[in-house]
């Protein structure tokens, strides 16, 4: 019986809004429908054009030049940098600023999949959720108090996530005092030295050390590199430089390193002869 009379409350609102429609307005479509395909067909225009001015007022026998809106795009990629900190698109800070909230590994799966699985579903639900035709934002304490607190966390974790500091392999940095103490180089500066730049440049991408990092495409573990290969400082400085001189296309090259650094490496390569 309660069913039949809110389908029948149903019925007559929905009656009444046809109603109201042809007395004081028009009806969704195509009318409002037709404008916002206009307002998005000029939207997409508008950025063609910024497009098409970015590129051709950029000179381009000199790309890194700058034209009306900027650079088409500015120097080189260095793979070998030991300062760049990757960060994503701004629309995604509040998501890289959870996964410093949610870490690795006990809890990281509520900030990448938890909370957003969450937020998007509430999303999904809310049209069905609710039904009302009151749309007069004091009508509305429950969603407007959801809108509210929606906005102020996602702008605060986004601001949160633009502004966070932190510095490239900055959880295997920390490792290098108990690497140098377990391998016993703690007393030699250039390992120590290189032993910090194998933990900023990405090595460790590929690479395990003493139980950290990761293994991918066949990369050996160099926790005693120095024992099994023993090519000397000056030898794994020339093969980290350039692998592909020794065969060994698979991993990149790190001539732009830098000789200094290319040695420091050598040396807590050499130095890295297994756990004492």
């Amino acid at each position: 019986m309660t069913v039949n009379r809110r389908l029948e409350a149903r019925r007559a609102e929905f009656q009444q809004y046809k109603k109201d429609v042809k007395e004081r307005g028009k009806p969704f479509y195509p009318y409002a429908m037709f404008h916002d395909t206009v307002m998005s067909l000029l939207v997409v225009c508008l950025i063609v054009a910024l497009a098409v001015i970015w590129k051709f007022t950029t000179e381009h026998e000199d790309p890194s030049s700058s034209g009306w809106l900027g650079k088409l795009y500015d120097e080189k990629a260095d793979p070998g940098t030991t300062n760049f900190v990757p960060r994503p698109d701004w629309y995604f800070y509040f998501l890289f600023y959870l996964l410093r909230i949610f870490k690795w590994p006990d809890s990281v799966i509520l900030g990448t999949v938890g909370v957003p699985t969450i937020a998007l579903v509430l999303l999904l639900a809310f049209p069905f959720l609710d039904v009302r035709r009151e749309r007069r934002p004091l009508r509305r304490p429950v969603a407007m108090v959801a809108a509210v607190l929606t906005v102020i966390s996602m702008g605060v974790l986004t601001y949160k996530g633009a502004t966070a500091k932190e510095s490239l392999g900055a959880e295997n940095l920390a490792l290098v005092p108990t690497w140098a103490k377990k391998q016993g180089y703690a007393s030699n500066p250039q390992a120590v030295a290189g032993a910090k730049i194998f933990a900023q440049v990405g090595c460790m991408q590929c690479h395990t050390y003493l139980g950290a990092g990761t293994s991918n495409v066949g990369a050996p573990d160099l926790s005693s590199i120095g024992k099994t290969s023993n090519r000397g400082v000056e030898g794994f400085a020339t093969y980290v430089a350039d692998p592909s001189k020794f065969g060994n296309s698979v991993m990149p090259k790190f001539a732009d390193l830098g000789q200094d650094n290319l040695r420091k490496l050598g040396a807590f390569l050499q130095a890295s002869q297994g756990p004492k």
